[in-house]
């Protein structure tokens, strides 16, 4: 019990910040919790203001139980407003910031933030995400009417995929957006309420990441007239609906592109990188992917009306792919500007509009918290989580590297989420998404090996903060190795592919998330972390839950916190397996 027993304690959410934006030259109630077994002396508040530190002292608040209550105010003077707590014992103090507690002097770059800037919408942060790769996900009778491409291979619905080689982009099995619409009570039962589809545009792919229009839904999808019954049907069920939109880079079959190339004296030739010799850059050297250069005062213009037509049509917001490359190239980084330039577009049509980037890596410098809402969190919750769980029988494919995932303990496992929380900040982090998978990446299911460990990885993707994304399938366990042999297709035929323990933990975990603001709006506290187990608190003014998860089998540690408390949800308690549970204390 040490962690909780010692450590001063502070995080964004409500039970510790009064709100989490405010106006310039306003201030934002903020408290810290210390404990009466490590008796403090005093807390400071230290902001930093125009680039100079500044020191307030905190006022004692109150007692509760084993812990002390102290308020400050902070003054939000910049638009993101940096703020730390130096907590006092006799001669000596410590530094409290959003990595942690510190006996050494540490950068300003993980301290805490609160911001001028309107945060992401509510619904952003509460949902949960499902995500449809069209061509994979369902068929419906009109699919058989929609002449099969040129360069398409097709493929049986159920054949396995080509998961490298030439052929993979180009297998095609011909899932459409009425197929969706005929499946949606499915995703209501499953108790998902956003549904995320990769690109709907026409491409000569798969995929549609090499989009050749943003201006119309791919008629092999059923076309627009497709992709309004789907938005209205999925309204009706309280589903909102996000696209999927390529900032980056366009096909080589785009009508920009096919005009830039045909008319060098054109304004689309401004939309991409020419060299003199007439050669292109791509998307990581893909020529078939030109990168769009943003610098084009007139791509502006015209991306912005993609983004502002489309939600006008129906959509409920954007997934942003390649975010992380838009707008960067050698020595031009407009990135930001262009994240502000969609988002504040986006909210324009609809405030109420949800903006997140795909990002693999370290999407710090991309959250200012006037750009985008969050992002796709891989390495704050992804790898983390792959690393703790997987498969310790055999080598395991990584996403994104050149040698295959290791097997790391708990420890390593906090330490990195604590890491990535702290730069992201509290905001972006609670809206962005854990994921366990994704269209490009290998099968949670594959990566841990087991039913089990798959089901402990729901548990730490629904209860830890941030964003649900299920990718199709996850709920009845697909296998997959690579991004690639993931977009498998959904066995609707076969009913015994439903009746599974997976769907179940799923349907349970997300009626859990739905039920419990601690969930969805609460702090987090870890109470214990070791190699093979962890367990935390979310608290919340409302409630708070304790969650632990043991990838072992063996009794959990016993935190003397759950004597009376109400059992929620339980995971292998009956027999000696790795097990989970969730406890409203």
């Amino acid at each position: 019990m040490d962690l909780l027993a010692h450590n001063p304690h502070h995080d964004g959410s409500p039970l510790y910040v009064d709100r989490e934006h405010a106006p310039l030259g306003s201030t934002i109630t903020v408290r810290v919790r210390t404990s009466v077994h490590q008796p403090t002396d005093a807390v400071w508040l230290r902001t930093v203001r125009d680039g100079e530190p500044f020191f307030d002292p905190c006022v004692r608040d109150r007692t509760d139980g084993d812990s002390v209550w102290w308020t400050a105010k902070v003054p939000v003077h910049n638009p993101v407003q940096r703020y730390r707590f130096m907590v006092v014992s006799g001669e000596s103090f410590r530094w409290l910031n959003q990595a942690g507690v510190f006996d050494h002097d540490v950068p300003d770059a993980q301290d805490f933030t609160v911001s001028a800037y309107p945060g992401p919408p509510t619904w952003g942060r509460e949902t949960v995400v499902y995500q449809i790769f069209p061509d994979r996900f369902a068929r419906s009778a009109a699919a058989d009417e929609h002449p099969i491409p040129d360069w398409a291979v097709p493929a049986q619905w159920g054949d396995a995929p080509i998961f490298d080689g030439p052929h993979t982009p180009l297998q095609f099995y011909g899932g459409d957006l009425d197929g969706i619409t005929e499946h949606l009570d499915h995703l209501v039962d499953l108790g998902v309420d956003t549904v995320y589809l990769t690109p709907v545009f026409p491409g000569e792919s798969n995929h549609r990441y090499n989009a050749s229009t943003f201006d119309a839904v791919d008629p092999l999808l059923g076309g627009d007239e497709a992709y309004r019954r789907l938005i209205d049907a999925a309204h009706e069920r309280d589903l909102r609906v996000l696209g999927d939109l390529t900032s980056n880079h366009t096909g080589d079959t785009h009508e920009w592109f096919t005009t830039a190339v045909a008319d060098h004296d054109s304004t689309e030739r401004t939309f991409y990188y020419f060299a003199p010799d007439g050669s292109h850059e791509g998307w990581k050297g893909h020529h078939t992917l030109p990168k769009l250069d943003h610098t084009a005062p007139a791509l502006g213009e015209r991306f912005r009306g993609v983004v502002a037509d489309w939600l006008e049509f129906g959509i409920d917001g954007w997934r942003i792919d390649v975010a992380n490359m838009t707008g960067r190239h050698g020595d031009v980084d407009i990135a930001h500007a262009v994240a502000r330039d969609i988002r504040r577009t986006a909210t324009e049509v609809d405030p109420e509009a949800l903006v997140l980037a795909e990002h693999g890596h370290d999407a710090t410098g991309d959250l200012a918290g006037d750009g985008w809402h969050g992002t796709m969190n891989y390495y704050g919750f992804s790898f983390p989580v792959w690393e703790w769980l997987r498969d310790p029988r055999k080598p395991t494919p990584s996403f994104g590297l050149p040698v295959d995932l290791p097997r790391r303990d708990g420890t390593a496992m906090v330490t990195a989420m604590q890491a990535f929380t702290a730069s992201f900040g509290w905001r972006a982090t609670t809206a962005s998404w854990n994921i366990l998978g994704s269209h490009d990446s290998p099968r949670i299911r594959t990566i841990t090996g087991s039913a089990t460990l798959h089901h402990l990885a729901a548990v730490l993707q629904f209860t830890l903060p941030g964003v649900p994304m299920v990718f199709a399938g996850d709920e009845l366990g697909f296998e997959g190795t690579n991004g690639e042999d993931s977009r498998r297709t959904m066995p609707w035929d076969d009913e015994v592919a439903f009746r599974t323990r997976t769907l179940e933990v799923y349907r349970e975990l997300a009626a859990l998330r739905r039920t419990h603001r601690a969930l969805t709006a609460g702090g987090l506290r870890w109470a214990h972390v070791a190699p093979d187990e962890v367990a935390y608190l979310r608290e919340h003014p409302d409630e708070t839950l304790l969650v632990q998860v043991r990838r072992t089998a063996g009794d959990f540690t016993d935190l003397g916190l759950t004597a009376g408390a109400e059992h929620l949800f339980g995971l292998g308690e009956a027999g000696p397996t790795p097990r989970a549970a969730v406890w409203r204390l």
